[in-house]
């Protein structure tokens, strides 16, 4: 594996306006009515700044294709597969309609080892997002790229089994069933155009998952509005999330929140109480 170090501090500026219709689209994917006020739901920030690859840039997976170039933000490292792995989010004021925003991107580490599922490259990117010039949200994601798997690989989440959520340990709890319709939806917000949340075949096949799989920053979107409805809209000041396995669309989830000593944990679970997302947060 060659050594990526080069592109750490490589840095990417991007801008947007968090226009009417887009809040309005934001609410609508979620059954949400847009807000009466301007300041809008945490994690709209998503949907924000997102990539602008033309077609024609975009690989056999959908990702923006990488290169040598002083352009390509990220390195192009040779593994085939990507996953949003994880994000630690800081909120520092609330986001309004009409706003005009900034995102700055920073790469603060490049990462290769090695495992059971083989070799792996995490890249660290530290992202801030202005609004009106006053920084809203800080962020550190982490992306993984994963060696190709074999055609005939188990795929990926086993089935269910016999097992079952219980909420009864949790003290908020939201039954979920995250469809084709959303994750289109939710793409299509974020102008994601990775293959594994639209594309059936390629998404068994290829990347060997049992179906169509449920973006990460989807289910942590969730996650964020079962936490504004227990304690308001806006009221969280960190926010972390980390996938677990693979959530698929048109099986059940279950949210679930729980206060504890270090701070609010929650999840999300798949029907046999097998964990897809682990996450925490702390109230402002």
């Amino acid at each position: 594996m060659s050594d990526w170090q080069a592109w750490v501090g490589r840095e990417q500026r991007s801008a947007d306006r968090l226009d009417p219709g887009l809040a309005a689209r934001w609410c609508a994917t979620f059954d949400r009515d847009a807000p009466t006020k301007a300041q809008m739901p945490q994690g709209i920030h998503l949907c924000l700044c997102t990539p602008e690859a033309r077609t024609s840039q975009l690989g056999e997976d959908g990702h923006p294709t990488r290169d040598q170039s002083q352009a390509s933000f990220l390195p192009p490292i040779p593994l085939p597969r990507r996953m949003w792995a994880s994000s630690a989010m800081q909120f520092h004021a609330p986001i309004s309609v009409g706003a005009t925003i900034e995102r700055s991107s920073r790469i603060v580490s490049v990462t290769p080892k090695s495992g059971s599922r083989g070799e792996m490259v995490f890249v660290e990117i530290d992202h801030e997002t202005s609004a009106d010039g006053v920084l809203a949200v800080s962020e550190r994601q982490s992306v993984v790229y994963l060696e190709a798997l074999a055609t005939d690989a188990p795929l990926s989440p086993p089935p269910a089994g016999e097992g079952s959520f219980d909420p009864s340990q949790w003290e908020a709890h939201r039954e979920f069933v995250p469809d084709e319709r959303l994750l289109f939806r939710f793409s299509a917000l974020t102008f994601n155009t990775h293959r594994i949340h639209y594309d059936a075949p390629y998404a068994r096949e290829i990347e060997r998952y049992r179906g169509l799989v449920v973006h990460g920053p989807l289910s942590a979107s969730l996650l964020l509005q079962l936490a504004a409805e227990k304690y308001g809209e806006n009221r969280l000041a960190s926010f972390t999330f980390r996938g677990a396995s693979p959530a698929i669309a048109g099986e059940t989830l279950h949210l679930a929140l729980r206060e504890g000593d270090d701070g609010i944990e929650m999840g999300a679970f798949a029907g046999d109480g097998r964990q897809v997302v682990k996450s925490s947060a702390t109230l402002a």
